[in-house]
């Protein structure tokens, strides 16, 4: 069904679960079933929303594809995590009618394209301001102490295919076994991020003009509000 390279930085997190999951895929069983695990069904029509049913039945709808099946994998990887999500939506103050709301806007955000990183203040700091130069040159070593974790199955599917505008939104915490979520959180509160600008994960941007493209490394002056699809920094 997929072949993803599993030396790469943000699929090696998922090799060990992954094994397994593939070895049935290939025998022919669907996503749902190939996961090995009660919690994941085929999706089908809903009652309630699809929160509301994980939150209902402790079970996923899953469709029989690869953004599917890398939702499962995250969920096998970080249930703490995922049911954390989960949650939060469900607890969200009620939005108008169409809207989502802040909160679950950002909890969408995680869902779909987010990246857990444990970072020096420093880093912190730059990537808020979204200066680039300082994050990933002037104080590129710092990122000897940092830890990243993609967690967004919308963006691990994007990552089969590399390409420098693949953006995630980032989640600072203390750890990635045990990351928190604040009750208030926004999506201005998790920054955007080249994914391929993290040293270590990309052999391009071993040059620093690598981070000269201001179309992908937008000044934080110039920079639009980025979608849910965590596309465009």
């Amino acid at each position: 069904m997929i072949s993803p390279d599993w030396a790469a930085p943000w699929f090696e997190p998922y090799r060990d679960v992954a094994a397994p999951v593939l070895a049935r895929l290939a025998a022919g069983q669907p996503v749902h079933r190939a996961l090995g695990h009660e919690r994941f069904e085929p999706a089908g029509p809903l009652a309630v929303g699809y929160e509301q049913h994980v939150a209902a039945t402790g079970r996923v709808p899953t469709r029989d594809n690869a953004h599917d099946l890398f939702n499962g994998l995250v969920w096998l990887r970080h249930p703490g995590f995922k049911a954390a999500l989960n949650r939060a939506h469900l607890a969200a103050p009620p939005a108008p009618p169409g809207r989502r709301g802040p909160l679950r806007d950002a909890l969408t955000l995680l869902d779909e394209s987010g990246l857990l990183l444990v970072a020096p203040p420093a880093l912190r700091a730059a990537l808020r301001e979204r200066d680039w130069t300082t994050l990933f040159v002037t104080r590129r070593e710092l990122w000897q102490q940092a830890q990243a974790l993609v967690v967004g199955h919308a963006l691990l599917e994007k990552l089969l295919a590399p390409r420098r505008n693949l953006c995630a939104r980032v989640l600072f915490v203390d750890s990635l076994e045990a990351p928190t979520l604040a009750a208030g959180l926004t999506p201005a509160d998790l920054p955007p991020l080249p994914v391929l600008g993290i040293p270590g994960w990309w052999p391009l941007n071993e040059v620093a003009d690598f981070y000269g493209d201001d179309r992908v490394f937008r000044p934080k002056r110039l920079a639009s509000t980025a979608s849910t699809g965590g596309l465009v920094c």
